[in-house]
């Protein structure tokens, strides 16, 4: 009976889109890696200029722009079967693989099997939206708290819920909820949060494509939002919002939008 060697798994965050956003830590196994598992948000570019020439490279994202599906499950059993060929495997992941991923399942078929791992951690979208928009998430005046939330499920939001984040005075920022904003800002509305606040999208955050678009609440009591493409959104709800115009320094590709500005005309008219 053959005896197989346990190599190592590294789960690691890669940064929020900006290649440049790696830590160093996890651009040394990057550069070291006998096998790559990389899913759609770590951007191709890092990929290209960093990995291992003679590493493995694996495209294992959930819906993928280039049609490439991976289920769960493949990409467990993938980095099982490498490790216990004694390899060195980098499962590296977009932003942070502490937050909204798949972390749990892959921890516990590592565990299972008996497999070596180590957690890198990475910067979130979160923190990437926040800096390239100088939106912070936090700031004295504005806000002394924030929630990373989901709405990936609209049902397990329960009418208390909403009403908890119309008041709040918490900063909300919202992954993976692009397709529900219309949802998300009629239901704020509908549970009273105040007009002052502000609703940033940020599309593509810390790319060369990101966008940013930015309303109030009291322009959306008239207002209906415009359509956005379905590409990696967050968006972040607060006072903070504010202070976007004023400590943006990014010069955006397409510009910043203002939906007030933009409207500036009509949105008069129709108060």
């Amino acid at each position: 009976m053959k005896i197989l060697n346990k190599g190592k798994v590294i789960l690691a965050g890669a940064g929020s889109g900006d290649p440049d956003l790696i830590t160093l830590k996890a651009l040394k196994y990057l550069q070291s890696a006998d096998v790559i598992l990389t899913d759609r948000l770590v951007s191709p570019e890092l990929i290209e200029a960093h990995a291992n020439k003679d590493a493995i490279v694996i495209y294992a994202g959930k819906q993928c722009s280039k049609g490439i599906h991976t289920p769960q499950q493949d990409i467990n059993e993938l980095m099982v079967e490498f490790a216990l060929q004694n390899k060195l495997v980098l499962r590296l992941k977009g932003g942070d693989s502490m937050l909204f991923s798949n972390i749990l399942d892959e921890l516990q078929v590592l565990k299972a099997n008996g497999i070596d791992y180590e957690i890198i951690p990475g910067i979130s979208a979160a923190f990437g939206a926040a800096s390239y928009t100088g939106i912070p998430l936090t700031a004295r005046g504005y806000s002394s708290g924030v929630r990373f939330l989901t709405l990936y499920d609209l049902k397990t939001v329960a009418p208390s819920q909403w009403k908890d984040w119309a008041t709040t005075s918490d900063t909300l920022v919202f992954y993976m909820s692009g397709q529900r904003l219309d949802a998300l800002t009629e239901s704020l509305l509908e549970n009273g949060i105040s007009a002052l606040k502000g609703i940033a999208v940020v599309q593509q955050a810390t790319t060369p494509n990101q966008k940013t678009t930015v309303f109030s609440f009291e322009e959306l009591q008239t207002k209906i939002l415009p359509e956005f493409e379905y590409v990696p959104t967050l968006i972040i709800v607060g006072n903070v919002v504010q202070l976007h115009e004023q400590f943006n320094w990014i010069k955006e590709k397409n510009g910043t939008e203002s939906y007030f500005d933009n409207h500036k005309n009509t949105y008069q008219n129709a108060i």
